[in-house]
Formats: structure tokens, C-alpha cells, sequence
């Protein structure tokens, strides 16, 4: 899930005269009912202006920088082996650049009026037959759009304009259809468990980024890789592969630290990062407390898409301070990053989760009100999510950084959490 700061999740194109190199690229999970991811939505932006998309005398260099993206930079760096879902206007859907992209990876989102007359209808049957699936974004069923539905294998239903009570019938009439209904802005834990009842098929929204705080609940890592890193210790391996294991995990790093850094240790000094807390715990102790921790925990771990966004803004917001900070303070960019998205998976506010842990100030600032010295650069993270061109600058510039490394920062960020396969 990806953190937004606007209330349109979309995928948009910029297609302004700006130097067509500069791609800022965010995107949001799509998820099953039990919250695995199953695709994303593409969020782009070609240049640093705006957020806003033109199609003009410019149409070809903007939809270029997609084509050049998605398909001769390679697709695994960001999707992994998922779907990705990408918005396109009727102008867009019959222009020449569609055939460019990987069609067996791509869903094409047809958003805007849509005339469902028989030459698109006809371009739309040729795409399809070229391996592409199509969703319909917020579509009702009428007789004019029916023989676009027909073609479509998704459907999006916006939560905020669609009535709750006309979401059951609305549901009902689409599942007549051979196609998924996914359910789009979910906001809330309610509207998430409504839209299960209803059968909905696929959810997205922000509930996934930023869950309604509710009662404290534990969270706990994946028994799988708990069991991986248990036999990494037991056989002694390099302390470098054990700490990328818990780079992995979230709650896993927070157990640890959590750990480490209580009373009942009784350590004299501050544990700085994840190695310096392995290092000092070693590997026996690790390895008991790795066992203790398979034994005492369920399965209930944290939500797949939830994890991949911590994970993966840790490893972004290392890379964009990672010349900017001391060697040694580059793990608590990553700890910074990972650590923001807590009070989201364990649903207790943030200041509440930080007095269950010893950290240092910094971080504590950083996480708490986006200060000190490494808050700007979680900021910044953040901003690249949504691809919230404005803010990206913003911080950048403070921060004096350009926009092409942090354009490579997130690639590299997207491309490592895919290669972690998480």
C-alpha cells in the first residue's frame, strides 16, 4: 500500500515539455479479502511541474516516458510478479503505444467518458486479443456501457460515490458479468468488512496505508522467515545475511529492538541499529530468543501490502539520506522508514508505540513529527509514494537533493524489496 496524500489514488500522466527522463513513480496495492497483494496501481509523473495531465501537441514524449518504464527498463523492479493496473483515456487506448507495453502484466484502466461506440469497441477487442484485460473505473450498468462491461474483466466501484446502500445491488448486478469488482477508496475498517459481505472481490484505498486506530493488538513476523533466519544463526552464518533477514520483516526488527532495549536486559548503552543489537545479543541468545519467539507467536502476521510499504519506505529513505548522513547513521534511516508505518500495523497511536521502545531522540522525532535530522528524508519517502510532484520538490530542494537520484533512489528501493521477495 502506498501511502497518498490526495484523495485520488489514480495513476496520472504529466505530460508537460519537461525533460522526459525524470519519472517520479508511486504506486498502491490492490489486495485480496485476506489482504495479499494481487496487483498495483501505477502512479506517474513525467516532469516536476504539477500533478496534472496534458494531452496535447506533447501526447507522444509523455506517453513515451510510460512506454520506456514499464517496458525497456524491465517490469520486475516494480511489480514484482504482480499486476499492474494503469489509467488510460480513450485517446490513449487507440493510440499506437499501447501495443508497446507487456500486455500479460498490464490491466488497462479506462477512466474519463467513455463513448462506447464501434471503433473503440473493435480496438478494444484487438487489445484484448493481444493478452491485455481491461477495468472500468466506477462504471454502472446501463445499457450504453453494457457491451463495455462485457469486454472488461474489472471493475472499480468508488466507495465515496457510490451510496452504501446501493453498493448490494450495484454488486449484484456486476457479478452477472465474468469479472472482478474491486472496491476503490476503501477508507475504513468498516467499509472493508461491508464490502467482504458483499462479495466484493479486490480492495484499495487508503485503510491499507493509514488503518483507523483501534484497540492495541500485537503484531507478529512471518513464521516462515522466522525459521529461516533460526537456521541461518544455528549455522553461523554471516552476521550481514542474519540482519537482512529482519530487514525483511518489520515486526521482526520491532520485537527485537523492543527486546533488546528493555529493562531485564540490562544494557548500559543505546543499541544504534539492527546489527549493533545482534552483535551485542550473539548467537546463542538470538537463537533462544528466535525459538521463544516461533513457540509464543501465531500466525496472524502483519498484512502482506502493509509490509511491503513499511519495508520498502525503510530501504527508500535509507538510500535518500545515504550521502547526506554519517556511515554510521544510515540503519536508522532505515529503522526510521520501516518504524513510521507501526502505529498502523499495531493500531495504536504513534507516541504510544514509542513508549514501548527505547530509541534514540532523532528517530523518536522523525517519527513522531517528521523532525530532526532524519525526518525530512521520511518525508521525502513518503512523498514518493504518491507521487506528490510538489512535495518531492519541496523536500528535495531543502534537502538538496536532485531529482534524478530521487528518481534512482526509489527505483533501487522498488527494485530491492522485490529482489527481498517479500
Amino acid at each position: 500500500m502506498v501511502t497518498a496524500t490526495s484523495a485520488n489514488h489514480s495513476f496520472n500522466l504529466n505530460f508537460g515539455t519537461g525533460s522526459s527522463d525524470q519519472v517520479f513513480i508511486g504506486r498502491q496495492p490492490i489486495i485480496d479479502a485476506q489482504q495479499k497483494i494481487i496487483g498495483y496501481e501505477l502512479l506517474f509523473r513525467s516532469n516536476a511541474r504539477d500533478n496534472t495531465a496534458h494531452f496535447a501537441d506533447d501526447f507522444s514524449a509523455g506517453a513515451q516516458v510510460l512506454v520506456n518504464t514499464l517496458n525497456n527498463m524491465g517490469t520486475e523492479w516494480l511489480m514484482g510478479d504482480k499486476l499492474a493496473f494503469l489509467n488510460v483515456t480513450e485517446a490513449m487506448l487507440t493510440s499506437e503505444f499501447m501495443e508497446l507495453l507487456p500486455a500479460k502484466r498490464i490491466v488497462l484502466e479506462i477512466t474519463g467518458e467513455i463513448n462506447a461506440n464501434p471503433a473503440l469497441l473493435e480496438r478494444m477487442q484487438g487489445l484484448k486479443a493481444l493478452g491485455f484485460d481491461f477495468a472500468l473505473h466506477n462504471a454502472q450498468l446501463t445499457t450504453e456501457n453494457e457491451p463495455l462491461i462485457q469486454l472488461a474483466a474489472y471493475v472499480k466501484i468508488d466507495l465515496l460515490s457510490v451510496p452504501n446502500e446501493q453498493l448490494g445491488d450495484l454488486s449484484l448486478a456486476l457479478k452477472k458479468f465474468a469479472l472482478k469488482i474491486v472496491a476503490e477508496k476503501v477508507e475504513t475498517l468498516a467499509a472493508f468488512k461491508r464490502c467482504k459481505e458483499l462479495k466484493f472481490d479486490y480492495f484499495q484505498g487508503y485503510y491499507f496505508a493509514h488503518p483507523e486506530i483501534l484497540t492495541a493488538k500485537v503484531i507478529n513476523p512471518a513464521h516462515a522467515l522466522v525459521l529461516d533466519i533460526l537456521n541461518k544463526v544455528r549455522s553461523n552464518a554471516d552476521i550481514a545475511e542474519i540482519e537482512k533477514g529482519f530487514k525483511r520483516d518489520v515486526a521482526l526488527s520491532f520485537k527485537l529492538l523492543r527486546y533488546i532495549n528493555s529493562v531485564g536486559f540490562g544494557l548500559s548503552c543505546e543499541i544504534q541499529s539492527i546489527r549493533h543489537a545482534l552483535s551485542i545479543l550473539g548467537y546463542q541468545q538470538l537463537y533462544r530468543w528466535l525459538t521463544l519467539l516461533i513457540v509464543t507467536t501465531n500466525e496472524n502476521a502483519t498484512p502482506p501490502a502493509l509490509m511491503k510499504t513499511a519495508i520498502t519506505r525503510g530501504r527508500l529513505t535509507e538510500l535518500l539520506g545515504q550521502d547526506l548522513v554519517d556511515r554510521g547513521e544510515r540503519d536508522n534511516l532505515f529503522i526510521v522508514g520501516i518504524f513510521s508505518l507501526l502505529d498502523a500495523m499495531l493500531e495504536t497511536p504513534m507516541d504510544q508505540v514509542l513508549e514501548k521502545l527505547t530509541l534514540p531522540e532523532n528517530i523518536a522525532d522523525a517519527l513522531l513529527r517528521r523532525d530532526g535530522i532524519y525526518g525530512p528524508f521520511l518525508a521525502l519517502a513518503e512523498a514518493c509514494e504518491s507521487a506528490d510532484i510538489g512535495r518531492i520538490n519541496e523536500l528535495a530542494n531543502a534537502l538538496t537533493i536532485e531529482p534524478a537520484k530521487v528518481n534512482e533512489a526509489h527505483l533501487k528501493a522498488l527494485a530491492w524489496v522485490e529482489e527481498l521477495g517479500v
